[in-house]
C-alpha cells in the first residue's frame, strides 16, 4: 500500500489559492474568448455583407452579369478582391450558377451551400455555411437590374481564417493572464506563509489537538472541575462541574463570571487561611451537596496566579459501593450453589460407601432431574459462558427461597451486542431477576413465579421479565428509574433499576414496564444489535 502523502498547511492553502486562481482565470478566458469571437463574428458577417452590397451595386457589374461576360467580371472582381480582406468573392447569375470565383472554381457550377434563397428573393443575408472551399461565414447581396433580381454577389470568410484571425487577437490576453498568474502564485506563496506565521508555524491539527485535548481531558475527569483566578473568576469549567452546581448559562458568558453566583460561600473557597497551601480530600459542602474536593494552586513564575478546584459527590463513593454489593451478590448465589452441590456430593459419596446404591441412584434421579433439565436446557439456548453461570445460580436461588424460575421455551442467545458490555448486561438481567425475586416474596396473593423471555432472534435483544408480585407503587412509577428510587425499605436498594436503565440507554436500547395480570408487574428491554 503506497503511503499517503501528508500535506503541510502552507502547502494546502498555497495549493487551494493557486487553484482557486487558476479556475478563476480560466472562467475569464473563457468568457474573454466566448465574446470575443462572437463579437468577431457579428463584425466580419457585417463586413461581408456590407462588401457584397457595395460590390452589388457596381454598374459596369450589372451589365456584365446581364450580358454574362465572365471574362470582364473576372477583370473588374479580381482586381476588387485584390483591395479586400476577404478569403474569396463569387459572383452568381439569377439561378445560383458561378459566373466567377477567385479560388477558379469551375464556372457555371451551382452555388452550394443552401443560402441563396433569401437573396435570390432581393434581400441581404449573413450565413455560415459550407461551400466548394469548407466552412465559411457569408455576406450575400443581389445584383438588381431595375428592380430584377439577375445575379449574387458573395463575399466570405473561411472559419479557418476567422480562428487564426482570433488567436491572434488573444495573444495579449494571455499574456495579461499569465502575468495575472505569475503575480497570484507570489501572492499566494506570501499570504500562505504569512498566516503560518501568525500560527506560530503550528498546523492547524497540532492547534486543534491541543485545544481537543486539553477539552477532552477536562471532560473525561468525572470529577467536577473548576478553574479560577485571584479574582474568584471563572477561567474553565468541565460539563460535570455544571452538572452538579446545575449551571445553565452558555461557556462564553460563563467565561470570567464570579464563582460566587454559583457557590455558596465556603472557607474552603473564599477562606483566607491556607490560600498558599494545596488541599487535598476535603469534605465540605457546594451549596446542598455533600463533595470531596481538592484545591491546587496555579503557580506562573513562582506566583500564584489562581486554583483549580476539583470535586465529586460524596455520594458517588456510595454508588460504587452498591454496585460492588451486587457483584458480590453474584458470587453469593454462586457459592451458595455449589455448596448445595458439595452436600450432595457428601450425602452420595456417604450412601456409596454403605454401598447403598439403590439409595444412591434414587437421590441422584430425585435432586437431579429438575436441575439437569433446566441445566440443559439454559446451556442450549445461551451461548455465553457468564449468562448461563448467572442463570444458573439465579435458577438454584429461586429454588433456595421457594419461587420458580420459568424459561420461556423460546430463549435464545448467541451473543452480546458490541454496544454494550458482558458485565453490563449482567447487570441488567441480574437486577431484573433480583428485582421480581423481592416483588414475589412481598406478595402473598401470587403464585410464586418468574417468567423470563430472552432473544435475539430479531435485529434487537428482546429482554422481558414477569412477576407475580407486589407490582410497582403509583407514587414512584414516574421515577422509578432514578438513583435511589425504591420500594424496598433497606437504604442499599434503590440503585438497581437506576443502572439498569443507564446501561440499556448507553447502548441505544430502551426499557418499559407494565402491569401483570392478576399480579406483579413486566419489565421489557430492548438493546439494538
Amino acid at each position: 500500500m503506497k503511503k499517503k502523502i501528508q500535506l503541510s498547511f502552507t502547502t494546502k492553502l498555497f495549493l487551494s489559492l493557486l487553484i482557486f486562481s487558476l479556475i478563476c482565470i480560466a472562467f475569464l478566458q473563457s468568457y474573454i474568448w466566448n465574446a470575443t469571437e462572437t463579437a468577431l463574428y457579428r463584425s466580419l458577417g457585417e463586413k461581408a455583407q456590407i462588401q457584397a452590397k457595395e460590390v452589388a451595386v457596381i454598374p459596369s457589374l450589372i451589365k456584365y452579369v446581364e450580358e454574362r461576360d465572365t471574362n470582364k467580371i473576372a477583370e473588374l472582381v479580381s482586381g476588387i478582391f485584390k483591395q479586400s480582406d476577404a478569403s474569396y468573392i463569387v459572383i452568381g447569375d439569377a439561378s445560383a450558377y458561378r459566373l466567377y470565383h477567385t479560388a477558379n472554381s469551375p464556372l457555371y457550377s451551382p452555388m452550394i451551400g443552401g443560402d441563396n434563397q433569401e437573396v435570390l428573393s432581393g434581400n441581404s443575408s449573413i450565413t455560415i455555411s459550407k461551400g466548394s472551399l469548407g466552412l465559411a461565414l457569408r455576406g450575400k447581396a443581389p445584383i438588381l437590374d431595375q428592380g430584377r433580381v439577375i445575379g449574387i454577389v458573395s463575399v466570405g470568410y473561411m472559419i479557418d481564417d476567422i480562428y487564426e484571425l482570433h488567436k491572434q487577437q488573444f495573444i495579449p490576453f494571455i499574456s495579461f493572464c499569465s502575468l495575472l498568474f505569475a503575480g497570484l502564485f507570489i501572492f499566494s506563496l506570501l499570504f500562505a506563509k504569512a498566516i503560518k506565521k501568525q500560527m506560530f508555524n503550528l498546523e492547524p491539527k497540532e492547534i486543534a489537538l491541543l485545544v481537543k485535548s486539553q477539552k477532552s481531558i477536562m471532560e473525561s475527569i468525572f470529577e467536577g472541575i473548576i478553574a479560577i483566578d485571584l479574582d474568584y473568576k471563572i477561567i474553565n469549567i468541565n460539563q460535570s462541574a455544571r452538572r452538579m452546581l446545575d449551571i445553565k448559562i452558555s461557556d462564553h458568558k460563563l467565561l470570567h463570571h464570579d464563582l460566587c453566583d454559583f457557590i455558596k460561600s465556603t472557607d474552603f473557597l473564599y477562606g483566607c487561611d491556607n490560600q498558599t497551601e494545596d488541599i487535598h480530600d476535603h469534605i465540605c459542602y457546594f451549596n446542598n451537596i455533600i463533595v470531596i474536593a481538592n484545591r491546587i494552586r496555579i503557580i506562573i513564575d513562582e506566583q500564584i496566579q489562581g486554583w483549580v478546584i476539583t470535586f465529586r459527590n460524596y455520594d458517588d463513593i456510595n454508588l460504587l459501593s452498591m454496585q460492588l454489593t451486587q457483584v458480590t451478590q453474584y458470587v453469593d448465589n454462586l457459592r451458595a450453589l455449589r455448596h448445595e452441590h458439595l452436600n450432595w456430593m457428601a450425602t452420595l459419596s456417604g450412601l456409596i460407601y454403605m454401598k447403598r446404591y439403590d439409595d444412591a441412584q434414587a437421590f441422584i434421579t430425585l435432586h437431579s432431574a429438575d436441575n439437569q433439565q433446566n441445566l440443559d436446557f439454559i446451556t442450549e439456548h445461551f451461548k455465553v459462558a457468564a449468562v448461563c453461570g448467572l442463570l444458573i445460580g439465579k435458577y438454584s436461588k429461586a429454588h433456595e427461597i421457594g419461587l420458580q424460575l420459568i424459561f420461556d421455551p423460546a430463549c435464545q442467545l448467541n451473543s452480546i451486542p458490541a454496544a454494550i458490555t458482558e458485565t453490563e448486561f449482567m447487570s441488567i438481567l441480574g437486577n431484573l431477576l433480583d428485582n421480581a425475586f423481592n416483588a414475589c416474596l412481598k406478595n402473598t396473593l401470587g403464585n410464586k413465579t418468574i417468567y423470563l423471555y430472552l432473544n435475539d432472534a430479531t435485529d434487537e435483544i428482546v429482554l422481558e421479565v414477569s412477576d407475580q408480585g407486589c407490582g410497582v407503587d403509583e407514587s414512584i412509577r414516574d421515577s422509578i428509574f432514578e438513583p435511589g428510587v425504591t420500594s424496598q425499605e433497606t437504604k442499599e436498594h434503590g440503585i438497581g433499576l437506576h443502572l439498569v436503565s443507564t446501561y440499556v440507554t448507553k447502548a441505544n436500547g430502551y426499557i418499559t414496564f407494565e402491569d401483570n395480570e392478576p399480579y406483579g408487574t413486566i419489565f421489557s428491554v430492548f438493546i439494538p444489535k
